[in-house]
């Protein structure tokens, strides 16, 4: 069956590739049931479980879950602040961070319990509560 243009070298890049179109998700979290399409993604969040962020900031004692993050994070320590709060004029470097912030301001709680229906302004407060 073909989805796609994309060629690949190998049978195993195929096969993986070719679960992003039918959804399949083979690899399941033991802890919560979440299933994933790579085997990859499935470790990490196994490891968000267990509390494990073993990607340590050089520059502070922030430690994180993925090199991505790490990598994000690190543009605090090293990248002007081009976004800034009108409100009370603390600066951010990352766009997400200063409309996260934002939200103290204007009182905007986009993030929904799906169990308790209560609102919240970020959405990691709401996996905190499940």
């Amino acid at each position: 069956m073909t989805y796609c243009n994309k060629t690949f070298s190998g049978k195993n890049n195929l096969i993986r590739h070719e679960r992003t179109h039918i959804w399949e998700k083979p690899y399941n979290c033991s802890h919560c049931g979440k299933s994933f399409i790579l085997r990859g993604n499935l470790i990490t969040h196994i490891k968000m479980h267990t509390g494990e962020k073993p990607y340590q900031c050089s520059e502070c004692d922030n430690s994180f879950l993925t090199k991505f993050h790490l990598r994000r994070h690190n543009r605090i320590h090293t990248e002007v602040k081009t976004y800034n709060c009108n409100h009370c004029g603390k600066s951010f470097t990352l766009k997400c961070n200063f409309l996260s912030h934002n939200r103290i301001h204007t009182g905007k709680k986009p993030c929904q319990c799906s169990e308790c229906k209560k609102g919240f302004s970020l959405k990691r407060k709401v996996i905190s509560i499940q």
